[in-house]
């Protein structure tokens, strides 16, 4: 909800109260996927929401909280929207994510816009995590001792939810001693882009 009079961190728990819930009252067959959630309302709507219900969870949300963009001075490449918000949100993230549930799958929402439009007075919102993504939900789903559900949070649960045909290619994750090292900028045409750090080391390595 983006109106003016709705707070940036209210946005989504408003949303649902007075647009979704309502929606799907009203159309019960309507299938809805809540994309990029980032509340623990959120977490706990899709979980009561039946099978017509999805949302996706992006791999930075599940890393950042509100103070790593603004505690100690303004993290632009931190700078997301939805914006990032308090611990408790990201902890109820993290649990959705890695419980299992079909309800939630990756939607990683990388935004490769150049630092130039980052470092701004008007900044664009966005990480960008594309290079990056499956390391750092390893280390994640690793934290959480649910590595064994990784798979079906990045890969299965999506398109099951979508009625489409699981893609047949693997990637294969190697924990390794030494960290994985990524280049801090890719060099696009129209500028540098700033590649998402998680701020600790991640040993999970993308080998195949």
């Amino acid at each position: 909800m983006t109106t003016a009079e709705v707070d940036i961190f209210d946005r989504e728990a408003v949303f649902i109260d007075t647009v979704l819930a309502p929606l799907r009252r009203r159309l019960p067959e309507l299938r809805v996927v809540m994309e990029h959630i980032t509340t623990e309302e959120g977490v706990a709507y899709a979980a009561d929401g039946g099978d017509s219900l999805g949302a996706t969870i992006t791999t930075h949300h599940l890393i950042l909280n509100r103070n790593h963009i603004l505690a100690g001075g303004i993290r632009p490449h931190y700078y997301c929207l939805p914006v990032a918000k308090r611990e408790k949100h990201r902890l109820a993230l993290r649990k959705a994510a890695t419980s299992g549930s079909p309800r939630y799958f990756l939607g990683t929402d990388s935004a490769p816009h150049v630092d130039a439009l980052k470092e701004h007075s008007c900044g664009c919102a966005g990480c960008f995590t594309a290079t990056n993504t499956l390391s750092l939900l390893a280390h994640v789903f690793e934290e959480e001792g649910a590595i064994d559900r990784l798979e079906g949070f990045a890969s299965l649960h999506g398109p099951a939810f979508y009625r489409l045909p699981v893609n047949p290619a693997t990637l294969t994750l190697e924990k390794r001693a030494d960290p994985c090292l990524w280049p801090e900028k890719i060099q696009a045409e129209p500028g540098p882009v700033t590649v998402f750090q998680p701020g600790f080391p991640v040993h999970w390595h993308v080998v195949a």
